[in-house]
């Protein structure tokens, strides 16, 4: 257990924080001791953020973003700068995909949206906090991938896989480049959890197997534990599931059930 003592008052912008993952993790960061900036493109939810963040008993701020136009991410972190200060963490957790995914009725279009949400976004956003990280010799960059960026995951179809797989290249760049400036970067992979993306997929999954899946809250617990670790720790991937992972189920030769024979009733 951290008590985020090292952490009390820093400033965390987070990403994609009007639902899901994004949400989550907002209100357990503030809930740390973190002031945290939540932007998304959806002012309701966001501000339903900022509300469970108060009822939480922490401090937030709403700032509206769509990641893909520089010019609003722009202003975005200059607003949060003005209002709250420099950027300590970033947490980007911004994703999407289209159900009209596989190579036969892909577009063009499509693909280029995909890519531009889930990967140059995240580029964009980095690019306007490193250099106040890399004037206080501190800061923690964590972008929340997916299996699918991390193993072949046919499912996730061609833009939402290759999007995400490029994530683990650009954090290690970022160790690599950045890690001597007291900034760390982790590149986290949950397998699947329980979101509003399911529902692009072209066969989404029953009530029952969404109740297998990580729930966004241990997601949140996980990037809580990841900013209550020492600065000169870097966690620089961290792959998380849940135990009854429907992903080895779905393509497991293994067929038997677990033996209870010699278990005690």
């Amino acid at each position: 257990m951290h008590e985020h003592e090292n952490n009390r008052s820093t400033v965390a912008w987070v990403i994609g924080a009007s639902s899901g993952i994004g949400q989550a993790t907002a209100v357990r960061l503030a809930a740390d001791g973190h002031i945290v900036a939540v932007s998304g493109r959806r002012e309701e939810q966001l501000a339903e953020t900022l509300r469970l963040i108060e009822e939480a008993g922490g401090k937030g701020l709403a700032v509206p973003v769509d990641v893909t136009d520089e010019g609003f991410v722009n202003a975005a972190h200059a607003k949060i700068e003005q209002s709250l200060g420099q950027v300590t963490v970033l947490v980007c957790s911004a994703g999407t995909n289209v159900v009209q995914r596989w190579w036969s009725d892909l577009e063009a279009g499509d693909f280029a949206r995909v890519v531009d949400t889930n990967l140059n976004a995240v580029t964009r956003c980095v690019l306007k906090v490193l250099p106040g990280m890399r004037a206080q010799d501190k800061g923690q960059i964590i972008v929340v991938s997916s299996w699918a960026g991390w193993r072949y995951m046919s499912v996730a179809g061609a833009a939402y896989g290759a999007s995400k797989t490029a994530l683990g290249v650009l954090v290690e760049s970022l160790n690599d480049q950045q890690g001597r400036y007291g900034i760390r970067a982790t590149h986290l992979v949950p397998a699947e959890v329980r979101t509003p993306i399911f529902l692009t997929r072209p066969a989404p999954p029953s009530e029952e197997e969404l109740a297998r899946m990580l729930a966004p809250e241990q997601v949140a617990d996980t990037v809580s534990y990841l900013t209550g670790l020492p600065d000169d720790v870097c966690v620089n991937e961290l792959v998380i599931s849940s135990t009854n992972n429907r992903i080895y189920r779905q393509n497991s030769a293994y067929t038997g059930e677990p033996d209870t024979s010699g278990v005690t009733q």
